[in-house]
């Protein structure tokens, strides 16, 4: 297999990043950012964001999940906390988050330390959930190997027959985290590749930014 993909090519023309427009903090930048997104359309999942860890064999990897709430505190997203994203979060706790959102082309980086949120926050997501998501938790030992799919199924019905008409009970293993930022990057893409980079970081306990090259 041999692909060359050197004439893809596309201009962002679309917006642009100015000191003069930015908020106090990135929080409200990101919140702008991400209504905009919404309100143009063309992204199905707008909160889909890639999570990077590093686990104890010391490579990098990265997947999506969705975020699920964010404010002054920091972003919450739910998963498996035995999860190979769990480990990899119980070994080593920072952690990096990023967006892309090529209908506005535009991205977010941030860097943040990861801490679980509490139980009864958790619980209350956890029934917020669709029934069928809520067995879907149960039914999964994320990152597990497993014989088959049909194995799979198997518990799942299990599952669904245990609990018709029941109430579903949220896995020990299972909860949200709250990733505390202490850095972001907004890049925003502009015609030429000199697109406008502007980073925010925390000195003396107060938001600052810096320019960055593209």
């Amino acid at each position: 297999m041999n692909r060359d993909l050197m004439a893809y090519r596309k201009s962002y023309e679309k917006s642009f990043l100015e000191e003069s427009d930015l908020p106090e903090t990135p929080i409200l930048l990101f919140s702008q950012w991400f209504k905009e997104v919404e309100e143009k359309g063309g992204v199905e999942e707008t909160n889909a964001m890639t999570i990077t860890t590093t686990g104890s064999d010391g490579f990098p990897k990265a997947r999506i999940v969705l975020l699920k709430h964010f404010d002054d505190n920091g972003f919450v997203f739910y998963t498996n906390y035995n999860s190979e994203k769990g480990k990899a979060i119980a070994y080593n706790n920072k952690v990096c988050i990023s967006f892309f959102w090529p209908n506005l082309e535009r991205q977010v980086i941030v860097k943040g330390v990861v801490e679980k949120i509490d139980k009864q926050a958790s619980l209350k997501y956890f029934r917020s959930r669709p029934r069928g998501s809520q067995i879907g938790a149960l039914t999964s030992n994320q990152s597990e190997i497993i014989e088959s799919r049909t194995e799979l199924e198997k518990k799942l019905k299990s599952l669904e027959d245990e609990y018709h008409n029941k109430e579903i009970p949220m896995p020990e293993s299972w909860g949200g985290y709250r990733i505390q930022p202490i850095e972001f990057e907004f890049w925003q893409g502009r015609p030429n590749r000199l697109h406008d980079r502007i980073r925010f970081f925390i000195k003396n306990e107060d938001w600052e930014t810096v320019r960055l090259s593209p």
